[in-house]
């Protein structure tokens, strides 16, 4: 048997000893605590990063949408604002709003809101609350009944809908009780849905013509603190991370608990941003966080 030199042992660690801390770091390091930038609202929800260095987000119960940078602080962006909960981009740059109003709304470059959806089968839709575009353009939201009346509602479930300009909106499926965050996978190929009630995660795969099937359970988040499973979004690892009881969860691509991050309030929602889209920015009733992470987000 060859007896292995010191410089050759020397070297492979060199190597290996990278791929073992990377492999044993931790997501967000143990010291690391979130940061309010900014508070003194009613319900903070939707946070949406902007590439060009600021943060929008909804304050529901005041009907208005802030815009945050931080050199200047918060300012109004938009109101009314329908009491708008999620918020994201569609593929040309525009605004897109999940309204409690009952509607999905574009927001062009002059301000003009336009009805994306506001009616399934000629019946109102109930509260949009969250929702998430896919690269061919479509647009999947959930409608639970969160910011509906009982005299003002019209629909006798909550879903989850496809909408394209091709095919109009969609129902996917009718069969969670308060559905909730939704975001696809890094590869487009599983969606997944949490459900505020029952604080548990479900994912779907995404049939090639924009569907769903083979829905199971992915997750179930099992805590008596305070908070409850919310918004989501996912890394380039394709790691899951939720609000949920006590604060944030994150969960790796096979449904396992890679980490849980206590927060000083219950967190609503959650979206990646920053030089480097490291940072998470988070919600909660009255402000909004950042807590820095080791990973990017999608």
């Amino acid at each position: 048997m060859k007896k292995v030199s010191k410089t050759f042992f020397a070297s492979l660690m060199m190597m290996v000893l990278p791929v073992m801390l990377t492999f044993g770091q931790q997501i967000v390091e143990e010291d690391a605590e979130p940061e309010i930038i900014t508070d003194g609202y009613e319900f903070t929800e939707g946070p949406l990063w902007h590439d060009s260095g600021y943060l929008l987000f909804s304050d529901i119960p005041a009907n208005t949408v802030y815009k945050w940078t931080p050199a200047e602080g918060a300012d109004i962006y938009l109101k009314p604002s329908g009491r708008s909960n999620g918020l994201t981009f569609d593929q040309n740059g525009n605004l897109l709003l999940a309204q409690h109003d009952g509607l999905v709304s574009r927001l062009t470059g002059d301000k003009e809101l336009t009805v994306v959806a506001d009616s399934y089968n000629g019946k109102r839709l109930n509260s949009p609350n969250d929702l998430t575009v896919k690269s061919d353009s479509s647009i999947y939201f959930t409608d639970p009944s969160f910011g509906v009346s009982d005299e003002d509602k019209e629909l006798d479930f909550n879903g989850v809908y496809r909408y394209s300009k091709e095919d109009g909106l969609q129902l996917l499926t009718d069969d969670f009780d308060l559905p909730n965050g939704i975001v696809f996978s890094p590869d487009e190929s599983r969606l997944y849905v949490n459900d505020t009630r029952h604080n548990h995660i479900r994912v779907f795969d995404v049939n090639e013509d924009g569907s769903l099937a083979n829905g199971r359970m992915f997750a179930e988040m099992e805590s008596d603190a305070e908070g409850a499973a919310d918004g989501m979004k996912v890394d380039t690892d394709g790691n899951l991370y939720s609000t949920g009881p006590g604060g944030l969860w994150v969960f790796s691509p096979e449904g396992e608990v890679l980490q849980q991050v206590e927060t000083p309030d219950r967190v609503t929602n959650l979206a990646w941003g920053g030089s480097e889209n490291s940072t998470l920015f988070l919600t909660a009733p009255n402000a909004v966080y950042k807590l820095e992470t080791n990973k990017t987000g999608m």
